[in-house]
């Protein structure tokens, strides 16, 4: 080990403070462990130890990675694989995603792989995962995972950086896959002309990332004048300087830049890409109110609207509806299945994370049917198929285009949005999460849920309010499937319990795959008509807290409370 962490002077000094100050317990949580596939692939935090992502564990997942291809792609020294890298960043452990880009390329050229390694960041969008262009899922993941633990002992060129430089195997698709992407862009923009016309002004931040050459291009693509930038944040910065947390999931709080200046220029709209682009934030100001911010899923209620708003537009044989679908992660909002019962599309749920979007877009699309939506409720967005991965860079154009033709009709986002509820029925969500550093403590809890009643009896009732269902994709039980089993895949790997009630809110409590959390989703899905919005607000916080309180008991197992 010692040879390998000397390979690169900052990981190692960061193991000998480390050891010098006797940290026992981060020692073992960074070199007891190793990196697994969560919702997005390998993550963790850069730093020293196999736990993180560095030069060596990069490497070590590289070479694991060719090992698989060697075996699964016959034509890989043909075909190639594609590398992309943004502008995230540590100064400690000396990583930096370009470098750890170009340590990629090096471990695929030492076996006569071609590359193709973009030259710039670019949105993560802009990069294919498998090779049907979607993330990896099982059982690749886990083979992959087993080849990489077969290959911890870096190869003599792995460390070779600059064969980036010297190999004749090097390509960079930026030019074609840049052109490429625009030209897509085409067939999810609908009306062109009067996006060029339009009054409405907009603002972007790109958080100090890799969205802001990428958006402006998006918008002038659509017809729109480029949106104008936040200053402070259009430029890479990878310690992120001006924002507390680099999320604009956040809220308002973490678009304050971007909300002062559109109020100084006059734009009603601000959006917000995440720091590699594939998410996207959007807040409207509203006449004399202040700021709207929306949520993932009150935004998913407005894009998917639109996005079928405009296949009848260029559809109206109704039979053409059959092969449509929109997809949803079933942690997110039930609107799109609101919207299926009355308009005669599908509706699917998947798991949590795009990868099982993007591979059963990838499966419809075989079999000749349409997916014109999908989304997560973390501000993850798909209009069309043009990419398998959410994407903030496409979305942000398509909201402007959205905002623009609404204009003409004298509406706002919001006003549309209540129009959208009260024609499928009000949908509203609450999330919060409590922090459990314990695993066996999480265990014991769903445990618990498992054998509420007896062995093997779930929970008929949560506070004041009847569970009609329960789905359990951890043990694949499912109550309300005439063979109680899930239509969703296993997922022994995390935790995840849904309930329905009889009033018709869903809950879903759900461990984090990257963090020690338990997440608590609730959403009422009130029928068309329900109007009496403070009453199922209130019911809806009376379940939250309930399932919290009853479920979790975070005073017995030491949790941590938070709201989101």
């Amino acid at each position: 080990m010692t040879g390998v962490y000397r390979s690169n002077p900052q990981t190692w000094k960061q193991m000998e403070s480390l050891v010098r100050e006797g940290r026992v317990v981060e020692l073992r949580r960074r070199l007891c462990s190793r990196m697994t596939f969560g919702t997005a692939g390998l993550r963790a935090e850069m730093g020293a130890g196999f736990a993180c992502i560095n030069d060596l564990t990069v490497i070590q997942s590289t070479q694991g990675m060719y090992k698989y291809l060697a075996k699964y792609v016959p034509d890989l020294k043909t075909r190639g694989l594609v590398v992309g890298f943004d502008t995230r960043a540590q100064t400690s452990s000396g990583c930096t995603s370009e470098r750890l880009a170009r340590l990629t390329a090096a471990v695929m050229f030492c076996k006569d792989v071609p590359v193709y390694l973009f030259s710039t960041y670019v949105p993560t969008p802009f990069v294919v995962y498998w090779h049907n262009g979607a993330q990896i899922s099982s059982p690749h993941d886990k083979e992959i995972l087993r080849c990489i633990e077969e290959s911890s002992e870096p190869w003599p060129e792995s460390w070779n950086e600059d064969l980036v430089e010297s190999s004749l195997l090097r390509r960079d698709p930026l030019e074609d896959v840049s052109r490429w992407y625009m030209e897509e862009l085409n067939t999810i923009c609908f009306h062109r002309e009067l996006n060029a016309m339009s009054p409405l002004k907009f603002v972007h931040s790109s958080f100090h990332g890799v969205g802001h050459n990428y958006v402006q291009r998006a918008f002038q693509q659509f017809g729109f004048p480029p949106p104008i930038p936040v200053p402070e944040q259009k430029d890479p910065d990878p310690d992120f300087s001006t924002v507390r947390c680099p999320n604009p999931e956040e809220g308002e709080s973490v678009l304050e830049l971007s909300l002062r200046l559109a109020e100084r220029e006059e734009a009603r709209i601000v959006v917000a890409t995440d720091p590699d682009a594939d998410r996207l934030a959007v807040a409207e100001q509203n006449d004399n109110c202040g700021w709207k911010v929306f949520t993932g899923n009150e935004l998913a209620a407005l894009l998917g609207w639109w996005m079928l708003f405009n296949w009848k537009e260029a559809h109206p044989d109704p039979a053409d509806t059959e092969r449509v679908y929109m997809l949803a992660t079933t942690v997110s909002s039930k609107i799109l299945k609101a919207f299926a019962c009355i308009e005669g599309f599908h509706f699917e749920e998947t798991l949590p994370g795009f990868k099982w979007i993007g591979n059963r877009i990838h499966e419809l699309k075989k079999t000749g049917k349409e997916v014109i939506f999908s989304f997560e409720e973390s501000i993850g967005f798909l209009c069309g198929n043009m990419v398998l991965d959410k994407d903030g860079v496409s979305t942000a154009a398509v909201v402007a285009e959205m905002a623009a033709y609404l204009h003409t009709k004298n509406l706002s986002l919001k006003q549309q949005l209540i129009n959208i509820y009260e024609i499928y029925g009000y949908h509203i969500s609450r999330t919060c999460y409590v922090i459990c550093n314990d695993p066996p403590t999480i265990h014991k809890i769903f445990s618990r849920l498992r054998n509420f009643g007896g062995p093997s009896v779930y929970p008929e009732s949560c506070g004041d309010y009847c569970i009609t269902h329960i789905r359990d994709v951890t043990t694949g039980y499912d109550s309300s499937q005439p063979d109680k089993k899930c239509v969703l895949p296993l997922s022994r790997n995390s935790q995840m319990v849904t309930f329905t009630f009889q009033n018709g809110i869903v809950a879903t409590l759900r461990t984090s795959g990257t963090e020690p959390k338990i997440k608590c989703y609730t959403e009422f899905c009130a029928a068309p008509g329900e109007r009496d919005i403070s009453s199922l607000e209130e019911d809806l916080r009376k379940v939250t807290a309930a399932l919290v309180e009853e479920f979790l008991e975070p005073d017995k197992n030491n949790l941590l409370r938070r709201s989101v």
